[in-house]
């Protein structure tokens, strides 16, 4: 399948990176390249360090962007993990940061990839290939209560502690093996009152996808380190697509900007914290209404940019 990739907020984004021909730059979630090569078109002396899970996206994007040369730097590897290869490439800081915390494109037209619950495949959802665990495992042996804080934390299902019982007492009699069979529980665990409202497995397998590919974990740590890796007047971009992830930067962008974080109810200031950047924009930017015409996926779209000072 060809690995077609349309990026969110591309001008938006970019615009708000304020690239420098001699730059270093991260893009942590490679993906199809959308984002990665504009950056590299705006550079000379500059680098781009591109990380991705997804080995076939670094694959493509290697073909795709093979004029670029040494200007681009692939790491096979989840972006939490920038701190230790920046430390082997022997950067120590860099001028800007871009993460598209959304699924890409491909990988959920890769009906194989078990991403889409509009598509009958086996039970996967890894964007790193290599890891062992997979929805399988989740759908299949995880205990019911764990299902139920997945489902009602990740997906926030109001259904999740009946959608969970499902689960567990279909796969006593058999396995369940693919997105269509996960689909047809959860279908027949919902009141049917409540069926019209939207796809009734779309917060599943959104929890389901976070829980396998570890999301959420570490993420406000690294949106905090990544700020604090950037040079002065350095900006890190970031697109989210859920509310969870949103808030996660929101709080973390919040930190950074603020000369205090002592609990509110205190009558003066304990921490002494410095603030040590600026919020370039105090509501998110979301995408323009041409844009959601043409591109779907852009709808929920959210994009936060914070700038060291």
């Amino acid at each position: 399948m060809q690995f077609r990739h349309v990026p969110v907020m591309l001008n938006e984004c970019i615009d708000n990176l304020k690239i420098v021909p001699n730059g270093i730059y991260i893009d942590g979630t490679l993906g199809g390249g959308g984002h990665s090569g504009v950056i590299l078109s705006k550079l000379n002396e500059g680098k781009l360090i591109a990380f991705d899970k997804d080995e076939v996206a670094i694959n493509h994007c290697k073909k795709k962007f093979a004029k670029y040369g040494d200007k681009i730097v692939y790491i096979n590897d989840d972006f939490k993990n920038f701190k230790k290869h920046l430390e082997k490439l022997g950067v120590q800081k860099v001028d800007g940061v871009l993460l598209d915390l959304g699924v890409s494109s491909y990988q959920i037209d890769t009906s194989e990839r078990g991403f889409s619950y509009m598509q009958d495949a086996p039970l996967d959802m890894r964007m790193n290939q290599n890891q062992t665990k997979d929805a399988w495992q989740v759908v299949n042996e995880y205990a019911e209560t764990k299902l139920v804080n997945i489902f009602s934390q990740y997906g926030q299902e109001p259904f999740s502690k009946r959608i969970a019982h499902a689960i567990v007492l279909a796969r006593k009699n058999k396995k369940i093996d693919t997105t269509s069979q996960l689909v047809e529980i959860i279908q027949n665990a919902i009141p049917h009152k409540n069926s019209n409202q939207g796809h009734p497995a779309k917060r599943v397998f959104q929890a389901i996808r976070i829980e396998v590919n570890g999301e959420l974990e570490h993420l406000y740590d690294c949106v905090v380190d990544m700020a604090r890796s950037l040079n002065n007047e350095g900006r890190l971009c970031i697109l989210t697509f859920h509310s969870l992830e949103d808030k996660i930067v929101k709080d973390a962008f919040s930190m950074l900007s603020s000369d205090c974080i002592c609990d509110k109810k205190m009558p003066v200031c304990i921490c002494h914290h410095k603030k040590e950047g600026v919020l370039v924009n105090k509501k998110p930017i979301e995408a323009t209404e041409t844009e959601l015409k043409e591109n779907p996926r852009s709808h929920s779209a959210k994009l936060r940019v914070y700038q060291k000072i």
